[in-house]
């Protein structure tokens, strides 16, 4: 299996390396985003969510199949509230999602670092979100200069976030 190979594969993928074989194929977030869930290395087609204080869109989106996808979810960067949690994250897992890159909060971290989720968050915050379900799906996302577009690919590992441009 090749670095470039997306999806749940055996032999995780580095960014690095992966950076070392596509170079400016690839955009690099800078953003220093925590690796919280229990699957270090994950990669998959990104979906995405831009939602501000409100999970409402990130629940009913993650209780969908996921066929080995990547949320992507635009929060502003807020940490005021969570936009996951444990339950939320369970449902993930048992949907087959890859895993999920939050600009902004989730809670219950010491459980989900124990799920096969990947996780990328900005921090934690027990606070709940609202639930109206405020916000878009499957729109093009900006984290930090580097836009995320439906069904292109993200790697995710300890060393950073890459998207295929």
């Amino acid at each position: 299996m090749t670095a470039s190979a997306a999806g749940n594969t055996t032999r995780p993928v580095n960014t690095a390396d992966l950076y070392d074989e596509r170079g400016e194929d690839l955009a690099s977030v800078s953003l220093q985003f925590q690796s919280l869930g229990g699957r270090s290395h994950f990669s998959g087609p990104v979906r995405t969510i831009r939602c501000f204080q409100d999970n409402g869109l990130v629940k009913s989106t993650l209780a969908t199949p996921g066929n080995g996808a990547v949320l992507v979810v635009d929060g502003g960067g807020s940490l005021a509230t969570a936009l996951m949690g444990d339950m939320i994250a369970e449902s993930a897992v048992a949907n087959g999602w890859a895993g999920v890159v939050i600009n902004g909060a989730i809670r219950d971290r010491e459980a989900i670092s124990q799920l096969d989720l990947g996780v990328k968050a900005l921090g934690s915050n027990p606070r709940k979100s609202a639930k109206a379900g405020a916000g878009e799906v499957d729109v093009d996302v900006v984290l930090d200069g580097v836009t995320f577009r439906p069904g292109v690919t993200v790697w995710c590992d300890p060393d950073g976030i890459l998207v295929e441009r």
